[in-house]
């Protein structure tokens, strides 16, 4: 049976992984090859991908665009960048310097590595303060 995005078997293999186990492991305990266990996660992630863009094109319909975070940047600058804009438009960000560092690097990991951008950042934010990245 198929809950959201992901089929049971894909479920399953993604649990597995969190779990700690190997694709040869996986495909051992369902009696598969590791070649179907690597398409299986493949599709998996590619389906929790899309998901995610589908949630944050969502999320961003209440939100407004309020700056571009360019590749290179530090994080602490960002940070400064998005309260001066959210502070122009008479919005107050619901969170501190550190919880806004820590969201932009757990909602967006591809998007930077430790505390810089390697991708352009999308900053969107809502009236009660929120903020969403794409």
């Amino acid at each position: 049976m198929k809950e959201g995005v992901l089929t049971d078997r894909q479920r399953e293999v993604l649990r597995y992984r969190k779990a700690g186990l190997t694709q040869q492991q996986i495909a051992d305990i369902i009696k598969t090859s590791k070649a179907n266990i690597c398409t299986i996660e493949k599709s998996a992630m590619e389906n929790v991908r899309r998901a995610r863009e589908t949630l944050d094109f969502f999320y961003s319909l209440d939100a407004r665009h309020i700056c571009t975070i360019e590749k290179g940047s530090d994080l602490l600058e960002a940070s400064k960048k998005i309260y001066s804009e959210a502070e122009k438009i008479g919005i107050k960000v619901r969170y501190d310097n550190i919880q806004l560092m820590n969201r932009i690097r757990e909602e967006i990991p591809e998007k930077n590595k430790s505390r810089f951008v390697r991708e352009k950042i999308e900053v969107y934010l809502k009236n009660d303060g929120d903020l969403y990245f794409e």
